[in-house]
């Protein structure tokens, strides 16, 4: 019957790409809504606090009491405001940035659409973000969101050149612009472009969290210069908007590291069958999840959160065995590695955040122009140079091999 319904689906094809729709927008709503979560506890594990413990056992609900929180406070629009514009601004950055993932490649069998230039409708589609924040600095006629509009609008100028470069690194060793196709041809040649395009790799890091606004670059919304930068005027579920898009923002330009540099959906080197034993790494990792909220259970004082920590872990454990069928492994390899991926950067950006002051806007703008752009460049020219080379010498050197040509 599950092959049946499959088929149908496949030969329906608008139906089974609105699935798909809706399956990435309610997975990746859920997983925005608890990345905040995520944060305020790392950053509190991180400075010796418990974070969100009220509601929920260990504060688990805190995400839904945020959000409703959010949708009953009163939306205020500024007496002096162009109204409109104000309105829809934070529904520009979020609808640019749900539109990105139509073109991501969670799994080989699972994307929404593999279109031959994926990537080149990424850059495109994320670029449209930024006039949300354009124009709800404008828009709110106030001097703080126009100071911090316009410094995410330079912001994103200068980092987004470095970006596009380190990506076109990727290009050359590829030739493909199909999110589909360049985590293809990683497997094909059996090496990551990470360890191609290490410069690249570090670049593209660097800009995706100044382009996202996080610290240490998270100029345009410097509390201690601009209160809140360029959505101080605003309040209420557009409020919510413009953290959403920031977090989805966040998910996106990991899912695009994780596909361009390491992989996508492709465990850790694939090719060696002495490692074939990741294989099993799904049910390992729930029997490790219920091993340590069975730990976290029994520190709790409230006899209902041990009996939920308990209950959680029980399923966690069930969802193990389930995983541990061959045909179920095998169907949810590709998921689980992306996704695994993807987490160890959000961890990342976290990390950041506790870790580093700060920069300058003078320092931002001198390690975007006099920093990142001429070694992104030179990193461009030499991968280029090399290419020319090792094809024009063709395909029979290990070297020439390794990278594709």
């Amino acid at each position: 019957m599950a092959e049946n319904a499959l088929k149908f689906l496949e030969s329906q094809p608008l139906v089974f790409a609105l699935i798909k729709i809706l399956i990435v927008f309610a997975v990746l709503s859920g997983l925005v809504a608890y990345l905040v979560y995520m944060e305020r506890k790392v950053l509190a594990f991180m400075q010796a606090r418990l974070g969100p413990m009220r509601v929920g056992p260990w504060g688990l609900l805190q995400p839904v009491a945020d959000g409703i929180k959010l949708l009953l406070k009163e939306d205020i629009v500024p007496a002096g405001a162009d109204r409109w514009v104000f309105l829809i601004a934070p529904a520009i950055s979020v609808a640019a940035a749900f539109t990105c993932f139509a073109v991501i490649p969670f799994a080989g069998n699972f994307f929404v659409s593999d279109v031959n230039i994926g990537l080149l409708f990424v850059l495109a589609v994320s670029s449209l973000g930024i006039y949300g924040i354009i124009l709800g600095g404008w828009a709110s006629n106030s001097h703080y969101p126009l100071l911090g509009a316009l410094r995410s609008s330079a912001q994103l100028v200068s980092y987004e050149v470095a970006a596009g470069m380190a990506i076109v690194g990727v290009l050359l060793i590829s030739n493909s612009l199909s999110m589909v196709e360049i985590v293809t041809n990683q497997q094909k040649m059996g090496v990551w472009n990470v360890f191609l395009q290490p410069v690249a790799f570090v670049i593209y890091v660097i800009a995706a969290v100044a382009e996202t606004n996080r610290n240490p670059f998270d100029l345009p919304e410097a509390e201690s210069e601009l209160t809140a930068g360029f959505h101080t005027e605003y309040s209420g579920f557009r409020f919510a908007l413009y953290f959403m898009a920031e977090y989805t923002n966040m998910v996106l330009v990991s899912c695009i590291a994780v596909t361009l540099f390491l992989g996508g959906w492709l465990r850790p080197f694939p090719s060696v069958r002495a490692l074939n034993i990741l294989n099993y790494m799904p049910p390992v990792a729930l029997l490790g999840a219920a091993v340590f909220i069975v730990w976290l259970g029994r520190q709790s004082r409230v006899a209902m959160e041990r009996l939920f920590f308990i209950g959680l872990a029980v399923v966690l454990a069930l969802l193990a065995g389930l995983v541990a069928i061959p045909v179920v492994l095998n169907a949810i390899q590709g998921v689980f590695w992306f996704t695994a991926k993807v987490m160890v950067f959000l961890y990342a950006f976290i990390w950041y955040r506790a870790t580093f002051p700060r920069y300058r806007y003078d320092q931002l703008m001198n390690v975007g122009w006099r920093v990142m752009i001429p070694v992104a460049l030179a990193n461009l020219v030499v991968t280029a140079v090399l290419r020319y080379f090792l094809s024009s010498h063709g395909s029979a050197s290990p070297a020439a091999r390794l990278i594709g040509f």
